[in-house]
Formats: C-alpha cells, sequence, structure tokens
C-alpha cells in the first residue's frame, strides 16, 4: 500500500498516507502538510519510498516516519501533566521526522534534539530545516535543536550558563532511526517514566537476518514493557565512518 502513496506535491503524498491509513491521526496529519519534504530529499521528495542523503545514510519513506510519529504521539503531544515534552531523534539525517517532531511538541518549552554521529549529517539537517521561515524560527527559539554525538549513549543537553547543569533530565519519547544491535541500557535509563521508545532492533542473528521495529514503553513505577510491532529494513546504528 505504501507505493500508492506517492504523488507529485506535498499535500498529495500527505493526503495519501491519510487515505491509506498510513496516517490516521488528524494532527499528525497537520504536521506533516507543514512540513515541505522538499526541503529534505536530494531527489523524488514526493514519493514513498528512502532516498539517499550521502554518508550511507538515507531518509526513511514518509510511511515509516509517519509510523514513527503515530506509534510515539501520546508522549510527544503537550498535556496538563506533561507541558513541555522533551524528544530526542537519534540518527536524525536530513533533518525531516525532527522537524515534524517540533512542530508537535507544542510552543510552551517543547523541545527535540536531532542527533547525529557523522557532523555533515548534523550540518545538512540544521541547514534543511532553515530552508522555510517556520524552520528557521524552531532553530532561533531552540525548540528544534540538532547536535553530534553517539546515538547508542542517548544524549543529554546542557544549558547556556555557566554551571553545568543539564537542561532537563531524560526524554518522554525517544525515536531511532537507525537498526541497533540492542535496546541499549543508557536510551532505557534515559527514557523518562512514563516514556516511550520506537527502535528498530537487529534480529537474532545479527544485521544481515532482518530487523524489527520495537515500542518500548516505561510506565510511572519504571517498569519496562516491549512490542514487536513489524520488520524493517534500517541502515545499523554504528560508529562514524572513517575516512
Amino acid at each position: 500500500m505504501a507505493w500508492r502513496s506517492s504523488a507529485a506535491t506535498n499535500t498529495g503524498l500527505i493526503e495519501n498516507l491519510w487515505r491509506n491509513k498510513l496516517i490516521t491521526d488528524q494532527r499528525v496529519k497537520e504536521a506533516f502538510l507543514k512540513v515541505d519534504r522538499a526541503h529534505y530529499a536530494p531527489t523524488s521528495p514526493y514519493d514513498d519510498s528512502p532516498k539517499p542523503i550521502g554518508h550511507r545514510a538515507t531518509i526513511s519513506a514518509p510511511h515509516m516516519h509517519a509510523s514513527a510519529v503515530e506509534n510515539l504521539l501520546p508522549f510527544i503531544l503537550p498535556t496538563a501533566v506533561r507541558p513541555a515534552p522533551r524528544v530526542l531523534d537519534i540518527g536524525s539525517g536530513s533533518g525531516y521526522l525532527t522537524h515534524v517532531l517540533a512542530e508537535l511538541v507544542g510552543s510552551e518549552g517543547g523541545v527535540v534534539v536531532g542527533l547525529e554521529h557523522i557532523p555533515e549529517l548534523r550540518d545538512l539537517g540544521a541547514r534543511n530545516m532553515a530552508k522555510s521561515a517556520e524552520g528557521r524560527a524552531f532553530l532561533e527559539s531552540g525548540r528544534a535543536r540538532f547536535r553530534l554525538g553517539d546515538g547508542r549513549r542517548g544524549w543529554t543537553e546542557p544549558t547556556d550558563g555557566d554551571g553545568g547543569e543539564e537542561e532537563g533530565e531524560g526524554w518522554d519519547a525517544i525515536h531511532v532511526g537507525a537498526s541497533a544491535v540492542e535496546v541499549h541500557p543508557e536510551l532505557l535509563a534515559q527514557l523518562r517514566s512514563p516514556g516511550r521508545m520506537f527502535i528498530p532492533v537487529d534480529d537474532e542473528g545479527g544485521h544481515d537476518e532482518g530487523q524489527h521495529i520495537w515500542c518500548v514503553d516505561k510506565d510511572e513505577a519504571g517498569k519496562v514493557t516491549r512490542r514487536k510491532l513489524f520488520g524493517v529494513r534500517y541502515v545499523p546504528l554504528t560508529d562514524a565512518p572513517v575516512g
């Protein structure tokens, strides 16, 4: 069904994803409509397919990004008990999903950090987001940020002050855009209670044997549960390439 969602325009693509029930929440649809994929995909941006962006990385197919957002949505949207959601986008690549997530976290202190282990991709995400007035506003306000680090270890965002204190602890939602060999303990430790992670994990036997998306939940008491959602094929979450 996903290939039928391709279109000639950004609106056409999102409307097709909606029609094919690959997007089912109106709030998700509206967020995707606000972000032009042409700012992030180097070729055929309105095809519902992944595209290479250099450095052995890809921008995922739109239907995969839609699935990630819809699965994480209860932990992305601001609520009375969570007025300023904190979201970590590991393997942010082109910056597309980081931008969509920033549309959803609200304006009262919500933040999305796009984390990359390759400097050129970290910079690419920021440049792409700056192509639109809305994206530039997110970057200038700090609602969206791009950082360099090892995604397997998660991320703690320091303040701009001189005290060295962290701006906030943990993440309400974590999206991982590359396949992991396991659900890394550092990521689980940084997931808030409650919180949710959307992560592709290599099947038993390693990366070449296939992968599945796992939805990992942590409840208010810190109990972790895991659900296998569907099979996928992602590039691996690894060290930055040398040379």
